[in-house]
């Protein structure tokens, strides 16, 4: 497939300190839709709004675009823990609309999780503009705990998997791991729907906040044009 990119400039990378970081877009002319972005994520394409892209820095390889095989996983002992946790958590799946009530526990969570000096909080538009897209099957998940709002996921639904956008949750519900709860779910619903992956975007192994998708096992790695089993032992973890 030989698809139109364009080229960000380099700017100062999100994940690692140090670095600069450069992503190829697909360009605006091309036709989106799902069948061909389904095609681009199962090579390390990812989407954010409507735009899809994937990471093309110089002199870095550190984003390892994942998949799970979703047949194949086993849940560890801590991801046990969290589905007994969240048995009487209630699932909503809504279509991709603006809903105040998401809006408020997104910047809810960014507040109390992502809050950088200085920087403007998102607005309506920023937020649907950045989970949202024109023409991609997207679903906004809700998890209700108690009656509450506990949790987002934003999940795309693609030719052979679901992929796991973004999750946000309150604060207040943390300790019931909705972010591992979410992906488990997203699992199961693979599962039923006899689809064969869930795409967690992409590992990257120094990064703190990055690295929890190396958890889910067997998980793969599109490393050299090539989808092979990547774990902890693969790349000398702690």
């Amino acid at each position: 497939m030989s698809l139109p990119l364009w080229l960000s400039v380099e700017h100062a990378c999100g994940y690692l300190e140090g670095r600069l970081s450069q992503s190829g877009f697909v360009h605006p002319s091309v036709d989106m839709d799902t069948p061909l972005y389904s095609q681009l994520i199962a090579q390390g394409f990812r989407r954010s709004g409507n735009h899809v892209y994937k990471p093309y820095c110089q002199d870095c390889r550190a984003c390892v675009p994942t998949r799970l095989p979703v047949h194949a996983f086993r849940p560890d002992r801590k991801q046990k823990r969290c589905a007994r946790r969240n048995v009487q958590t209630r699932v909503v799946i809504k279509d991709a609309d603006f809903d105040p009530r998401h809006f408020q526990l997104y910047q809810r969570y960014l507040n109390a999780r992502h809050d950088k000096p200085g920087e403007e909080p998102a607005s309506p538009d920023d937020y649907i503009k950045f989970l949202g897209s024109s023409w991609c099957d997207t679903k906004f998940v809700e998890f209700l705990i108690g009656g509450q709002l506990a949790a987002v996921a934003v999940v795309d639904v693609v030719a052979d998997g679901l992929s796991a956008v973004y999750t946000f949750f309150d604060p207040d519900f943390a300790d019931y791991s909705p972010g591992v709860y979410a992906v488990l779910w997203q699992i199961e619903t693979a599962k039923q729907f006899g689809l064969e992956y869930v795409y967690l975007g992409y590992w990257i192994k120094d990064c703190r906040k990055m690295r929890y998708k190396i958890d889910y096992q067997p998980l793969s790695g599109l490393i050299s044009g090539q989808w092979q089993t990547i774990s902890t032992q693969t790349f000398n973890e702690d």
